[in-house]
């Protein structure tokens, strides 16, 4: 059995139709991953994905859970906070498809990941996954001494050679100023498997030129693959001592760009864990988020998500 946690923050999403009006859901950078890798993975039995994190116990929050299992990913490591809600964001698109983000999350359940005792339990058993995923909006919704806490469990999970895969998705309102998400970053990467970046992100956190750039940083950092992702323009993969360009899926007008990154992430590690090569992985990956760019919202519907047997 292969076993992957994605750790993170899902909020309810507002999502405005053509007509003006609104749509509810729900999304998260590191939920779009687990929901994409565990499509992704579906046609396999031995493979299964849990999501970690804390919700309310309120009635929003109980339709996330119904959907996450309906969805395949596990609960088991979602703690219930009694008179807590989850977060809210809205997403407006203009006319080429990019995406802006407005939040309501300061009182979210999901800030006390790790900082109370109902959640403390969530880190004891991140040791007995394979792969083990989180962001830069994880470290940012965290306190500093959740942080830390994740950082010791991340540490003895690779001293028992587990993986660990991360993406920086930086979100600068989560942030006092960005050399503090600076500090908070560079503490995980020594002990970061798989690095997933976006170059934007990159490029606005640490000036980065160019992505060789970005994963030269990565790598010199410790870790041994990184995925310096570039949109439109594909990725750039450094892993077993070689670089590599490998372009996009087929290219369309973009209808909606939220969560293609996540998908990336989602497409890359399910191949990855499956035993494929990097740079196969990587078109795994683009050909998921091809599909994702294609319709609104994070997570699109299931049959319009290709899964790694139809990809590999």
């Amino acid at each position: 059995m292969i076993r992957v946690a994605a750790i993170g923050e899902c909020m309810l999403e507002l999502i405005r139709r053509d007509d003006g009006s609104f749509a509810l859901g729900f999304g998260g950078d590191t939920l779009n991953t687990a929901v994409y890798l565990a499509r992704a993975a579906s046609a396999n039995p031995d493979f299964a994905v849990d999501y970690v994190t804390a919700l309310g116990d309120d009635p929003m929050s109980e339709e996330m859970l119904s959907a996450w299992r309906a969805e395949g990913v596990g609960t088991g490591g979602v703690s219930r906070l009694a008179g807590r809600l989850p977060g809210l964001y809205l997403i407006r698109t203009d006319a080429a498809g990019e995406r802006r983000f407005f939040y309501w999350r300061r009182e979210a359940a999901a800030r006390s990941l790790f900082a109370t005792e109902e959640t403390e339990r969530l880190l004891a058993a991140l040791g007995a996954y394979d792969l083990i995923y989180f962001s830069g909006i994880t470290l940012g919704v965290l306190t500093p001494e959740a942080r830390l806490r994740l950082l010791r469990a991340l540490e003895a999970a690779r001293a028992a050679g587990r993986w660990v895969a991360f993406d920086s998705n930086y979100r600068p309102a989560l942030w006092p100023h960005a050399a503090a998400a600076r500090e908070a970053m560079a503490a995980f990467l020594p002990v970061t498997s798989i690095a997933l970046p976006t170059f934007d992100d990159e490029r606005a956190l640490y000036g980065d030129i160019d992505p060789a750039a970005t994963a030269a940083r990565y790598r010199s950092a410790g870790v041994a693959e990184v995925v310096v992702k570039r949109g439109a323009e594909g990725c750039l993969l450094l892993a077993e001592g070689k670089s590599l360009a490998v372009p996009a899926a087929i290219r369309r007008a973009p209808v909606d760009t939220t969560a293609a990154g996540d998908a990336f992430n989602a497409g890359y590690l399910a191949a990855r864990l499956m035993g494929t090569a990097p740079d196969r992985a990587a078109r795994a990956g683009a050909a998921i988020a091809g599909a994702v760019i294609g319709h609104r919202g994070a997570i699109i519907p299931r049959d319009a998500t290709p899964t790694l047997r139809e990809l590999l």
